[in-house]
């Protein structure tokens, strides 16, 4: 008997070990999924999925008389410099490279909230019946691009005064901004001049902040073509345009966007010599196309910038540059025919490459940029950058006024001519994009100031 009582404890400590194992495992499964959703374990590289996107250079191609280099990485040279310093994604992230996904939440406004939409832009007070492209938002290939905050933007311009100056894509990108700032404080508009309300200036008295725009559609000093006088632009390339070269004192940022009036004929100045010209037959003059002179007039420009306004940080009179690159325009038929811009999706990522004028005019523009930077490095309170928008726009075939530049085209049946716009951007629309990377921009200046 006395054997007996031993055994049957370890029977009964068997049974109870056996009963309790299961319980224990289920208890314990819980607690291991959490470690591992807090602390995942680290998995080895993916070739496919760890590289960065800008790490594989995109081949331009082009048919022009860049070609012989015009094979270049599609992110600007500065960020992929910050991704080789390491760093968070606010720091290191190449918002230029991604793809277009789609995003339920829609505009922050609206055709009828804001009051600064000029009317050829409108494309929902205009009728246009479809409104897919309104719910898409850029992706950058490694982070994530943060909704406009115009709080945020209106915090950092704080007692300054921005300036856009440029061509009709400067205007557009100006009124996308002004539109997504009055969702939360309506600007005041404080003066106009010119024909179109070319010149125009808002006020933000709660910030003392001042946001104007300057009609400037070669940056340098030029004659428009007009029905009084020659068929032909006349550019001076060897000095700004002082309609808005004269307030730079008065600036604290420029954004600057030139490219598609450079396609119109036109006659080149230095001084009082003749250069060549741009498709002007008639005349005797040296045809040298206009890659040349875009790449000069941005040169003038940028070194126009820092000889008047280098080296003034430290008196609180320095200057801040963006270059907004080229945006491409989308015909797909005749201006003046329906059907000229009839995309209602962007592209997929790879389904358009980047190729001849629109690579070109982009490559000068960063080309440039990156000069300027360099020139710029030996004066205090210069600071530069490109935002490159010229491919996540390429993407977005989608997002012009086509006919609805005019209010209800179609209202009468399909009319036999039709004018379309298919280089200007609907608002709300892509644009709003180019906006949200120009704060993000803005932010990392700001944080590079306080450290």
């Amino acid at each position: 008997m006395g054997s007996t009582i031993p055994l049957f404890k370890e029977q009964s400590l068997f049974v109870i070990t056996k009963k309790l194992l299961p319980w224990t495992l289920y208890a314990l499964l819980p607690l291991a999924l959490l470690r591992l959703y807090f602390y995942p374990l680290p998995l080895p590289p993916s070739p496919e999925t760890e590289l960065p996107h800008s790490s594989t250079p995109i081949t331009i191609a082009t048919h022009s008389s860049l070609s012989s280099s015009t094979s270049l990485p599609l992110s600007s040279p500065s960020s992929t410099s910050e991704k080789e310093k390491g760093g968070d994604d606010e720091t290191s992230c190449d918002y230029f490279n991604g793809e277009w996904v789609r995003d339920l939440r829609g505009p922050l406004y609206n055709g009828s909230t804001c009051s600064t939409i000029k009317e050829g832009q409108n494309c929902i007070k205009h009728g246009r019946p479809d409104s897919g492209y309104l719910h898409w938002r850029w992706k950058p290939s490694q982070c994530n691009l943060p909704r406009f905050d115009p709080n945020a933007f209106l915090q950092l311009v704080r007692n300054k005064h921005i300036a856009f100056v440029g061509d009709s894509m400067a205007r557009n990108q100006l009124e996308s901004l002004l539109c997504m700032l009055s969702t939360v404080l309506e600007p005041n508009l404080v003066y106009r001049n010119g024909e179109d309300n070319k010149f125009r200036k808002w006020h933000f008295v709660s910030h003392n902040a001042s946001v104007s725009v300057y009609w400037s559609p070669f940056l340098v000093h030029g004659v428009e073509k007009s029905s009084s006088g020659p068929n032909h632009n006349v550019l001076h390339l060897d000095r700004v345009d002082e309609r808005w070269g004269k307030d730079m004192d008065r600036i604290d940022l420029i954004v600057l966007s030139i490219g598609h009036w450079f396609l119109h004929p036109a006659v080149y100045y230095e001084g009082d010599s003749v250069l060549g010209c741009h498709y002007c037959p008639g005349l005797n003059h040296t045809e040298i196309g206009f890659y040349d002179v875009l790449r000069k007039a941005l040169r003038t420009t940028l070194s126009s910038i820092i000889e008047r306004r280098g080296g003034g940080r430290e008196n609180n009179n320095g200057i801040d540059v963006i270059v907004t690159t080229f945006s491409p325009a989308h015909f797909e038929g005749e201006w003046d025919k329906a059907g000229a811009c009839p995309k209602t999706k962007p592209f997929r990522n790879k389904e358009k490459e980047l190729e001849g004028m629109d690579a070109d005019v982009r490559k000068i523009e960063i080309e440039e940029v990156e000069a300027a930077k360099e020139r710029g490095k030996e004066f205090g309170g210069f600071r530069l950058e490109a935002l490159d928008v010229t491919r996540l726009a390429l993407l977005r075939p989608d997002g012009h006024p086509g006919p609805y530049m005019y209010p209800f085209p179609f209202a009468n049946g399909v009319q036999e001519r039709v004018q379309n716009d298919c280089v200007h951007w609907c608002l709300p629309g892509p644009i709003d994009t180019w906006n949200e990377i120009f704060l993000e921009m803005m932010k990392k200046w700001e944080r590079t100031t306080v450290e």
